[in-house]
């Protein structure tokens, strides 16, 4: 009897402490669920209620249900910046994974120098986009533009990189791809050298080559972070702003038009808060379902130990 009574005090006692810290642990997460509430759950609740109304900021909104949403799939500018969307997207991405994976391949050699190659590679990144699309807006340039003048040191006639159609979003992407390439570039390098090096000394020892050792060691055991940055490089593709609105204001001829710049323009401009709420729910499912694609067939390719 005694027994099962201190037994009882006990967990008593550890329960009343546990208690405390579970209180205490709510405590120090109070500023963060507050914020997370304020500026992240709220606002993407009232922006989906806002989708299925009519809403220009000095009126009061007025319940139109799916309006919005069968508009936005009839509207030809909506049409075109999903399409510049795609194009940018398959433009980035492919691109992007490739050199990225080379250049970490190049930078994961045991050189004295080596690691001043990364910081280079790395610097982009962690450079404003303003100020990279700024720089590189003015190297498109062109009359004064060093990529024009370059190309005329070998007889080409370099085009106008940002007001021509054809070369407005090849542009934006070769900026983008190169202003990328330093974060999937270091997650590769992570990859890489995480790879035991017993496998490339045996397949050596087999006589495989550089093609063989590549193809059959390297690329399946980083195949994980390979579909880690496909996943990220389509969330960030589809929301590309930044560069369109610096370099081309979406122009020429809509021909850089994204569908966060439809957002920007709707909500911002014209203030169309309902109409811009349903094109940016239209791009999250468009993102979501791209995303789920990619894990229910990333079984076929990623190779986990």
């Amino acid at each position: 009897m005694h027994d099962n009574k201190r037994k009882r005090r006990k967990i008593r006692g550890f329960s009343k402490v546990g208690s405390i810290e579970a209180r205490w642990g709510y405590f120090f997460l109070l500023p963060n669920i507050i914020g997370f509430l304020t500026f992240t759950l709220i606002p993407v609740a009232v922006s989906l209620f806002l989708s299925l109304c009519r809403y220009d900021i000095l009126t009061p909104a007025r319940f139109v249900g799916l309006l919005n949403y069968s508009r936005l799939l009839r509207d030809s500018y909506n049409l075109n910046a999903l399409k510049n969307t795609l194009y940018y997207t398959l433009g980035v991405i492919p691109s992007g994974i490739i050199i990225s994976l080379f250049l970490a391949i190049l930078v994961n050699q045991k050189l004295k120098e080596i690691v001043l190659y990364r910081a280079l590679f790395f610097l982009p990144v962690i450079t404003s986009m303003v100020a990279v699309s700024v720089v590189w807006a003015w190297l498109y340039d062109p009359v004064n533009g060093y990529i024009n003048y370059i190309l005329r040191w070998f007889g080409i006639d370099g085009p106008n990189w940002l007001g021509s159609t054809t070369w407005a979003m090849p542009a934006i992407i070769i900026m983008s791809v190169w202003k990328g390439l330093g974060f999937n570039m270091v997650i590769y390098l992570a990859a890489l050298q995480g790879i035991p090096e017993q496998l490339y000394e045996a397949a050596r020892i087999d006589g495989a080559g550089w093609w063989a050792q590549f193809r059959h060691i390297t690329l399946p055991m980083v195949s994980p972070t390979t579909f880690f940055v496909l996943i990220m490089s389509v969330i960030g593709s589809f929301q590309v702003f930044d560069q369109a609105y610096i370099m081309t204001r979406g122009g020429p001829a809509e021909a850089t038009t994204t569908m966060v710049y439809q957002i920007y323009v709707n909500a911002f401009q014209y203030f169309r808060m309902g109409y811009a709420s349903a094109i940016a729910w239209l791009l999250f499912f468009i993102i979501l379902g791209a995303s789920l694609f990619q894990i229910k067939f990333q079984k076929r390719w990623v190779f986990y130990e």
